[in-house]
């Protein structure tokens, strides 16, 4: 199943269109068992998202199927300070205690532009030793389109990328950037496939920041409306049907949004244009950008 599990919303508060706030314990354990049951594989988690790696690791049973993704916070110390590679290490063996884990699947800089700084050789090595002491079996990045993608993956041996990608931020599969990682053998886990929730809101429920851009987002909604899909689930057919994306990830705040994931993930699709919906505003396809408080 291409279909993996964000569980940002285990740890804190997050997206646009939550109302409901962070999930609660009950809640995230049946997450996890619904998630397990439909052979979903991925489970994505950062040490940023709040208390999400120890929420996962009260829950996570011993025998649990799921392959975990995290991240690291910021490795480049202040004022200037010189970096050991095996703090790299240190950030990873904090992630392994909190997650209650021997080793993970993957471990991706949350900052990638680390490395294409002056500790980026640092953090690389540190990253390899990670690979070579069996804690990890993949390590990476999750950039943005704004970041300096080509340079990376041609300067370093990546296994893995995050990207955004979904009905609107199609942008690294026009620049050609998924391309180039499936020539390198790179995996590639695309986030934000409903845009923090913006793509399923109604526009009367959208923050007004986002007037500028209501007509492109009209025109998604009256596009799909004519094809009688909805835009969450043209949005997870849009993901399922790319070639280039090998698991997407996607966060929920309950069991039944998950079982609702998994039923648009394994019904036929619909054969839209989705290039058609493509956008290319870094003010509405980046949320680092918006300014909705």
């Amino acid at each position: 199943m291409k279909l993996g599990l964000g569980t940002v919303q285990f740890g804190m508060p997050y997206g646009v269109s939550n109302r409901t706030g962070q999930t609660m314990p009950d809640e995230a354990a049946y997450i996890l068992d619904v998630a397990a049951a439909a052979g979903v594989q991925v489970l994505d988690t950062a040490a940023l998202y709040g208390e999400s790696e120890r929420v996962l690791g009260r829950l996570l049973r011993k025998s649990h199927p799921f392959r975990i993704v995290t991240k690291t916070d910021s490795l480049i110390p202040p004022n200037g300070a010189s970096l050991d590679a095996d703090e790299v290490v240190r950030r990873l063996e904090q992630s392994l205690r909190r997650l209650g884990q021997s080793n993970v699947y993957g471990f991706l800089l949350h900052r990638p532009a680390e490395l294409l700084s002056p500790y980026g050789e640092t953090i690389m090595r540190g990253l390899e030793k990670c690979k070579r002491m069996g804690y990890v079996a993949k390590v990476g990045v999750s950039v943005y389109p704004e970041d300096s993608v080509f340079e990376m993956i041609a300067k370093y041996p990546l296994d893995l990328v995050q990207v955004p990608v979904n009905l609107l931020d199609q942008r690294l599969i026009a620049n050609g950037f998924l391309d180039r990682c499936k020539e390198q053998g790179i995996e590639i886990h695309a986030r934000s496939v409903f845009l923090q929730g913006l793509i399923g809101m109604e526009p009367n429920q959208m923050p007004a920041y986002f007037a500028p851009y209501m007509p492109k987002l009209s025109e998604l909604r009256d596009t799909l409306d004519r094809e009688g899909i909805g835009p969450m689930e043209a949005a997870v057919s849009f993901a399922e049907q790319c070639r280039l994306i090998d698991a997407y990830v996607c966060g929920v705040n309950d069991g039944a949004q998950l079982s609702q994931l998994i039923a648009w993930a394994v019904r036929s699709k619909p054969r839209l244009d989705y290039t058609a919906f493509a956008a290319t505003e870094p003010g509405l396809l980046n949320p680092a950008l918006w300014k909705i408080s």
